[in-house]
């Protein structure tokens, strides 16, 4: 039983290398949740199995390091902190997107002590790493296919996603690789495999440079210069001759891509495009952010917000110079900030000093120049690349098997535990081997089934089908499920629920029986987490598809309340008054999300909509005409205000710049025939329909079928 215990470990380390290439496809969020759910169950067969292994050979039992310790501690700091979390439940299972939070970090940390202890045990650390480079030559070999056209790159656009599904991601992955990479062809004896190596190198770096991924390429030159400079302190003659040429070389290339960065051949190159946009300026949302994040630290030093706690931060110092980003940030896209967010400046002293003890290890171990140089310079491109990005499971990975390599080597028995007596096979047999057993099916279940199970049922729900009842009962089954992804399955039916009042072909009772699930589910879901100011927006706009228009301005202003400085939740409510009959509240609500930064254009539309609601049409032009240069613009909220107090000239207006700005496409010539019959003018919407209709053959059907109901509409 020892050894089948034995290889059961041996298997599961093994498999981890090769989960960048799993996708499932039938799990919500495909590209991140199969591979974290196969890792944490992969991870808790493996410390089963150790477990054992313990129990009966001393060789695999925890051993002393400074690198263990500050782990260890990090670890339950985080416990901690997660308990005094905004949210709790959040900070400690995360969510289908990010997949993180503690009980990813505290399988990192189950990794790190079993790699740990049994690849070090039995030398099996080579063979480990070149598995680990073989799965990225995997990915390697699709990203290719990827530019080639092969393979359809995920996230649409240029930038290779291979199966990650992201390309900062992969670049995270990729820096770790190319790191491995050059130590394991320096450390190989065998030229083929020293020189497959090298080539493995060179394709990653190509795969590397096809991510386009800004941050990551400043992670590998940091580290490549630092490379270059313990090199040149450590090596020998040629060997400093070596190191100064490459820190020559990467000085020649960086200069020489700054003096060209601004040539057509560069700027017109989607990925050389990227590189010479780094700026200062080009960086103020990052800063902006980081700022942020700065505040919440001040607000919570010693615990933080949790783990998944940034967007509580996010709305509560939202600055409305991100009125153009994205409209929510979970990260503050920076490690060192996210660990001061997530536990404190105690989380982030002992992150950074885990670092510190691996450095100071790996200098202490009795390990080659080549490894030492290398592993030092991958955790420096890590830390540089994550000066930009956050973290992801194959960032994480490679990192904590460096953190086992550095305890392994600097590490000494705990006496008390090396000098226990082992078990004997028949104790092993029939105690130890099920009492493990059982407890590892029930961590098996309990961690990872709920979650396995909802984020397939939630596929299940989100899928099209003729009949609507298939869907809800998907939602309910994902419900059922118990998982910890509940907020997304709610989001997911809110979004399912609207769609579904907007489908012209759905019936009054389907509309009514899944807006009315909706609610309810969004209801709960805000009452167990009330001060998420997205929440109480998603809540809103839900209550707004049903007709609720007073109770989804509570939950409007409540959002407001949770992030004061947030334009778009202002928006809402404008909209919201507008619909419910209250144009004073609209224009109130429009002009104070233009006032919070009046450099937004469309903004400045917004407030001119309010303007004209309360009947004040010449003081709306006036702002047009200040920021704009003109009093027709094309938006959709002043087609809205004009129809709204029944002006036709300014809505015709607007509807024909339109046409011009939308170079004649069919949906604005139709929309414009539409607003002329609304205004009265059946024979103009007729004239355009047919000049429509002329242009595009292929909308006959559509334009004949706008003209019937012009004849219907023609006075008898």
């Amino acid at each position: 039983m020892t050894k089948i215990t034995r290889w059961v470990v041996l298997g599961a380390l093994f498999i981890i290398p090769f989960l960048p290439l799993f996708v499932a496809n039938s799990f919500f969020f495909p590209f991140i949740t199969g591979k974290n759910f196969a890792f944490r169950i992969l991870v808790e067969i493996a410390l089963a199995g150790w477990v054992l292994l313990t129990l009966i050979d001393a060789r695999y039992r925890p051993r002393f390091s400074w690198t263990f310790v500050l782990f260890s501690a990090l670890v339950v700091w985080m416990a901690i902190a997660d308990a005094f979390a905004v949210n709790p439940a959040k900070a400690f299972w995360s969510n289908f997107e990010r997949m993180d939070g503690f009980v990813t970090l505290i399988h990192y940390f189950a990794f790190f002590v079993v790699a740990g202890s049994v690849l070090s045990a039995d030398k099996l650390w080579r063979k480990w790493w070149l598995a680990f480079l073989g799965g990225s030559l995997l990915v390697c070999l699709y990203s290719i296919f990827q530019v080639m056209g092969v393979y359809a790159i995920h996230q649409g656009g240029v930038r290779v996603d291979a199966t990650f599904g992201n390309a900062e991601y992969l670049a995270a992955y990729l820096l770790f690789a190319i790191a491995i990479s050059l130590w394991q062809a320096f450390e190989s004896k065998r030229k083929w495999l020293r020189y497959g190596l090298f080539a493995l190198t060179a394709l990653e770096l190509l795969v590397l440079y096809f991510t386009a991924t800004r941050g990551a390429i400043i992670g590998l030159v940091g580290a490549a210069v630092l490379g270059a400079a313990l090199w040149m302190f450590e090596a020998g003659k040629r060997g400093r001759t070596y190191a100064a040429v490459t820190l020559a070389a990467l000085v020649i290339l960086i200069g020489g891509f700054f003096l060209v960065r601004h040539t057509p051949w560069v700027e017109q190159n989607p990925t050389l495009g990227r590189f010479a946009s780094i700026s200062l300026s080009d960086g103020q949302t990052r800063f902006t952010i980081w700022h942020m994040a700065y505040e919440g630290f001040l607000q919570r030093p010693i615990v933080g917000w949790g783990q998944e706690g940034f967007n509580y931060v996010f709305n509560k110092y939202y600055q409305p110079s991100l009125y153009a980003q994205e409209s929510w940030f979970d990260r503050a896209h920076d490690i060192f900030l996210d660990w001061l967010i997530a536990g404190g400046a105690p989380a982030l002293l002992l992150f950074l000093a885990l670092f510190v003890s691996s450095v100071i290890a790996l200098y202490r171990n009795n390990v080659s120049r080549s490894e030492r140089i290398i592993l030092l310079s991958a955790l420096a491109a890590y830390l540089f690349q994550g000066l930009f990005v956050f973290d992801n499971l194959f960032s994480y990975v490679p990192l904590a098997a460096i953190f086992a390599i550095a305890h392994a080597g600097s590490s000494r028995p705990f006496t008390r535990l090396q000098n226990m007596k082992s078990i004997s096979e028949l104790s092993f047999e029939t105690i130890a081997l099920p009492v493990t057993g059982v407890a590892l099916l029930l961590v098996l279940w309990f961690v990872n089934v709920p979650g396995v199970r909802a984020a397939r049922d939630l596929i299940t729900a989100i899928t099209p089908s003729p009949d609507i009842n298939t869907n809800i009962n998907g939602f309910k089954q994902s419900y059922a499920d118990h998982s910890f992804g509940n907020q997304e399955i709610t989001e997911q039916l809110v979004t399912f629920a609207e769609s579904v009042v907007r489908n012209q072909t759905a019936t009054v009772v389907d509309k009514q029986t899944v807006l009315t699930y909706a609610m309810q589910q969004m209801q709960a879901q805000v009452t167990k987490v009330p001060n998420d100011a997205r929440l109480r927006l998603e809540y809103a706009l839900g209550l707004r598809a049903g007709g609720d228009f007073a109770d989804a301005l509570t939950e409007i202003h409540l959002a407001e309340q949770l992030s004061p400085n947030k334009q778009s939740i202002y928006l809402e409510e404008g909209i919201e008054s507008l619909q419910s009959g209250n144009p004073q509240g609209a224009h109130d609500a429009f002009n104070k999300a233009y006032m919070l930064d009046t450099s937004f254009k469309d903004l400045a539309a917004y407030a001119a909509a309010g303007d004209i609601v309360i009947k004040d049409v010449a003081g709306g032009k006036a702002l047009l005409q200040k920021v704009y240069g003109t009093t027709i613009v094309d938006q959709d909220i002043l087609l809205l205000a004009y129809f709204q107090i029944k002006d036709y000239p300014d809505f015709i207006a607007t509807w024909r710049q339109r046409v011009v700005d939308q170079n004649n496409s069919v949906d604005a010539e139709f929309g414009l025939a539409a607003a002329l019959a609304n205004a009265g003018d059946l024979a103009g919407s007729r004239a355009e329909i047919q000049a429509a209709i002329s242009q595009h053959p292929e909308a006959t059907s559509q334009g004949t079928a706008m003209l019937n109901q012009l004849q219907q509409m023609a006075p008898k």
